[in-house]
């Protein structure tokens, strides 16, 4: 028994894959076989029943064993030049049904297809206001970090005066003060109150 992933890719490949590209060598010659024409034709009307079916089936008995490599052989049957069961199918089966209830289903798509309009509608719709209310979230939440970044940027700045301005009086008169070496030498000296004060050594 094949693997499900295998299974799968294979049925991609038959299934979908070589009919297509052998429809494109059909079309692009320049005098298509009519007969050949209407067997694709009525080809990819069975496989679009069987690929909306499926979406069922493979809920329903997908746990079958090989559920997989049934349909895988079902394709096969469908277009393989010794069996060409698509003729068979869709004469059998599928154009008696379609022909008895032909214009049933066109009402239903109809509807259906105003319904699946009017939801897009609404959807777009509820899409746009969500994402304008998102865009005036993060153009909101930009501009308050920015009116942070500003004030943090200003406080750092005041700091900065603040901590690089001592009082100025104070380190000049410091550096300014010197010790008397000799007799007679005027010695200055900072007061109490900051001010400069002469003093002169008694001799003796």
């Amino acid at each position: 028994m094949l693997g499900v992933l295998a299974t799968r890719c294979l049925i991609m490949v038959f299934g979908y894959a070589y009919p297509a590209f052998h429809c494109f060598g059909m079309v692009e010659k320049n005098q298509a076989n009519v007969e050949e024409l209407q067997f694709w034709c009525r080809y990819w009307i069975i496989m679009a029943i069987v690929t909306t079916l499926e979406r069922i089936t493979d809920l329903l008995i997908s746990w079958s064993p090989m559920y997989n490599e049934l349909k895988l052989a079902f394709i096969l049957y469908l277009w393989h030049p010794k069996t060409k069961g698509t003729a068979h199918v869709y004469e059998t089966f599928l154009h008696p049904f379609i022909a008895q209830h032909e214009n049933h289903i066109e009402r239903k798509l109809a509807e259906w297809g105003d319904m699946a309009w009017d939801v897009a509608v609404f959807y777009c719709h509820h899409c746009a206001i969500l994402g304008q209310a998102a865009l005036f979230k993060l153009l909101h939440f930009l501009a308050s970090q920015s009116e942070k970044f500003s004030e943090s940027a200003s406080k750092d700045t005041s700091s900065q005066r603040l901590s690089t301005s001592p009082t100025t009086s104070i380190s000049i008169a410091m550096s300014a003060t010197s010790i008397p070496q000799e007799d007679g030498q005027v010695h200055m000296a900072d007061g109490p109150k900051g001010h400069t004060t002469l003093k002169r050594r008694q001799q003796h």
